[in-house]
């Protein structure tokens, strides 16, 4: 007798959301079914990130937040989340089981946090998220941040090999290109990337991996938002186009 199929997974947040992206490339990449329930990040109403409810099961009232619902498990932090996919599904292909080189992906997470995650807070947020008042001074220290990480990764991880933790793709790029790839031309064009060639070939590299052009959907349907900030109602449009696409992706292999 074949086991009862497990429910898929649910994954809390938005599209547009550069860690919420992140693990929805990964469950594309891996073909592991997964529905997206919308969650607007900072409200404090029914569906929002700071409402009481979603606060009852993350204190952090961040997103994404992974559930299962089979087992009521819930847990949050991208990162947190790539790795426990991985480990309980057994992808060691991008979470390798071999000490040191698990140790280089991790490397790379823990690294993320104040350095290349900066390109949101010091360039995307402050142009769809005005309610949060981001000062200039720390969007420039932001920006500051954010191009010398850029700097020690085409000098540093991306000099001798074409993935941040080596010869192959690891949760690490993942992570990496939903921060560093959003400020594309094609997308936000945000910032200007030509001095730095290794992340420039790393960039086109990532575009290649299955599920990106799925994952990126919110990103392409808002475009360019260099000279003016986008609309909310450009926002939510562009969530929704996300979510039709990624449901209809999952539908081929669930």
């Amino acid at each position: 007798m074949n086991p009862e199929p497990q429910p898929p997974l649910l994954l809390h947040g938005i599209p547009f959301s550069q860690p919420v992206r992140a693990v929805m490339w990964l469950l594309l990449y891996k073909r592991m079914p997964f529905r997206v329930v919308p969650v607007s990040p900072g409200s404090k109403s029914e569906g929002g990130s700071r409402s009481p409810a979603y606060l009852a099961r993350n204190p952090g009232g961040t997103i994404p937040m992974l559930e299962e619902p089979d087992t009521g498990f819930v847990l949050g932090e991208a990162h947190a989340i790539l790795c426990y996919l991985s480990n309980r599904n057994g992808w060691d292909d991008v979470y390798p089981t071999d000490p040191r080189e698990r140790a280089r992906v991790d490397w790379y997470l823990h690294y993320h946090h104040r350095n290349v995650r900066e390109a949101s807070i010091g360039l995307v947020a402050p142009k769809v998220r005005k309610d949060l008042n981001i000062p200039e001074e720390m969007q420039q220290a932001a920006r500051g941040a954010l191009t010398r990480a850029l700097r020690a990764i085409d000098t540093g991880w991306l000099a001798q090999s074409p993935y941040l933790a080596g010869d192959r793709l690891t949760l690490a790029d993942f992570a990496a290109y939903v921060e560093i790839g959003q400020l594309q031309p094609e997308f936000t064009n945000l910032f200007d990337f030509e001095p730095f060639p290794k992340v420039r070939s790393w960039l086109a590299r990532m575009k290649q991996v299955d599920g990106h052009d799925d994952a990126h959907v919110a990103l392409a349907a808002l475009g360019d938002i260099s000279v003016e900030a986008p609309t909310m109602e450009a926002l939510k449009d562009a969530n929704v186009s996300a979510l039709k696409v990624v449901k209809q992706r999952v539908a081929e292999f669930s």
